[in-house]
Formats: C-alpha cells, sequence, structure tokens
C-alpha cells in the first residue's frame, strides 16, 4: 500500500473532552505507522501546550500555533513569529479592555495576571470550588493551569508565535475590527472560553500554509494526505489535504467541506477511519 501522510487536530479530534488520547486511537495510530504511514499534529496548540499524552504516539513531526510552527523529525523547518512592538502594543489593548489571554511560545504559556482564576471561573460555571462536583471540573483543567507562567520577567517576548485570549468584556468583533488586516484571527476553538474569545495569528498563516510547507519540504504530493479534525480552524486544513475527515462532533462549518465523517474521539472515530481506509 501507498504510504499515507496522516495529519491531526488536537482538541476534539485526537483527544477527548478531557484532552485525553482514547485508547482505540493511540492503538490504531500505532498500527498504521508500524504499516509505515505517518503522523503528524496540525493544531491549534504550541509546542509547549503538547502533553506528554499525545508526545508518547509515534509522530514525524507537528504543525503547531494553528500553522506557525513546523517541525519534521525533530527538524524545526518553520516558526512564525510576532514582532515585538506590534505584540506589545496588542498586550496594551487586551490589558486596557479587561481581557485575559495567554502568550504562546515554544519556551512555555504566559499567563495574564487573572487568567488562571478566571479560567476556574469558567469552568465551575457557578459549582463551588470547595464542593466535590467542583474539584472534580477544576481537574479536567489542571493540566493546563499547570502549564501557565506567571512570571512577566520570564517572557521573550521575540519568541511570542500566537495569543489566546479569553474575552468577557467587549464583543469578539470589536478585537476582530482592531486587528483583523494586522493579525490573522479566528473565534476561539474553545467553545467553553465563550463566542468573544479568539485566537490571534501570524497574518496569513494558517494550517493549509503550514502543511503546503511540510509537504514541499518533504517532497510529496498531497494525492496520498489524509486530515482529521473538528473545528471551523480545520477547514483550511482539508483543503490541503486529499481526504478530510471531520469528528462526529465537528462543526457544521467542518461538515459542510468534510469529505467524511466519522464518529466522535471517545467513540473510536479515528480507529474507525484508519481501519476504513486500510491503514489497519
Amino acid at each position: 500500500m501507498t504510504k499515507k501522510i496522516i495529519f491531526l487536530d488536537v482538541d476534539g479530534t485526537l483527544c477527548d473532552d478531557a484532552g485525553n488520547v482514547p485508547e482505540s486511537a493511540r492503538q490504531a495510530i500505532t498500527a498504521a505507522h508500524k504499516k509505515g504511514h505517518e503522523f503528524f499534529l496540525c493544531t491549534g496548540r504550541s509546542k509547549a501546550e503538547i502533553t506528554e499524552d499525545v508526545l508518547a504516539l509515534p509522530l514525524s513531526g507537528m504543525i503547531g500555533a494553528g500553522g506557525g510552527y513546523c517541525e519534521v523529525h525533530d527538524e524545526v523547518i518553520l516558526h512564525k513569529v510576532f514582532e515585538k512592538e506590534a505584540l506589545l502594543r496588542l498586550i496594551d489593548f487586551l490589558k486596557a479592555n479587561q481581557i485575559e489571554y495567554y502568550l504562546e511560545s515554544n519556551q512555555g504559556l504566559f499567563a495574564s495576571t487573572n487568567l488562571r482564576n478566571r479560567l476556574i471561573e469558567i469552568v465551575l460555571a457557578g459549582e463551588p470550588v470547595e464542593s466535590e462536583a467542583g474539584k472534580q471540573r477544576v481537574q479536567t483543567i489542571q493540566w493546563f493551569l499547570d502549564l501557565l507562567i506567571e512570571d512577566e520577567a520570564k517572557i521573550d517576548y521575540d519568541d511570542v508565535n500566537k495569543v489566546s485570549f479569553i474575552n468577557h468584556s467587549i464583543p469578539y468583533e470589536q478585537v476582530h475590527d482592531q486587528y483583523h488586516e494586522q493579525f490573522q484571527m479566528i473565534r476561539s476553538t474553545v467553545p467553553v472560553f465563550g463566542k468573544d474569545s479568539g485566537e490571534i495569528g501570524i497574518k496569513n498563516i494558517h494550517k493549509k500554509t503550514a502543511i503546503d510547507f511540510l509537504l514541499n519540504h518533504l517532497g510529496i504530493d498531497n494525492k496520498d494526505t489524509l486530515a482529521f479534525g473538528d473545528g471551523h480552524n480545520d477547514v483550511e486544513m482539508f483543503e490541503a489535504v486529499a481526504t478530510g475527515i471531520a469528528m462526529g462532533n465537528a462543526c457544521e462549518q467542518l461538515l459542510a467541506v468534510a469529505d467524511e465523517v466519522t464518529a466522535r474521539p471517545e467513540d473510536g472515530g479515528i480507529a474507525q477511519a484508519l481501519q476504513k481506509h486500510g491503514l489497519v
């Protein structure tokens, strides 16, 4: 069989709602890898946000930061970062409008002053933090909270490739109108953050541009490529591959352009699709 290159979104695709890789996906990916197929992450997460659970998979590399970073066989072939002064002006705008945020770089995730408390408040959704239910809810995001660095002195403003903001202060459109000509902007791919939250990246950089760059680097045509996704930021990813496979929990925008639909992550969606295509 011809070797396939498979691109995997992470949240809501490779991982379930709790951020775990289902055993069905782990086994199927491992089996397909043994048959010679290659897997690459293709995610909005930056490298510092990739968990050990995900990195334990047999991966040939990753596209991160929504297309701003690309690594193949441990070699960094692409890394786009913000211009420092433009980034500092953006941060000033977010602070002035009481919008919490985190700066994403390969060195870590750097949180605004009240981000941790805001995330806990969101996930609690009114449940008392000291209650058993409250403790369980906070535990579902503890892995992410543990990644956050709250010391501004440690930030290298010349090495930031993406900004995610959690906003309940002003309409998303106000942020978009202010910055869409300067940066690549999308609404947040994490529904619990709220409809006015979003992600800000390097202008004209997204998953398709990174996949095109990666395939060109490898000298591979896209006719033997597949991609799995669930969010609106995966639309461009599907444009870059021969077969785009949407998860059962995918948004309507992605379902409209998908070539196929499989089951949800926790219901064995990735394993089912890999089996269907004869890759395991």
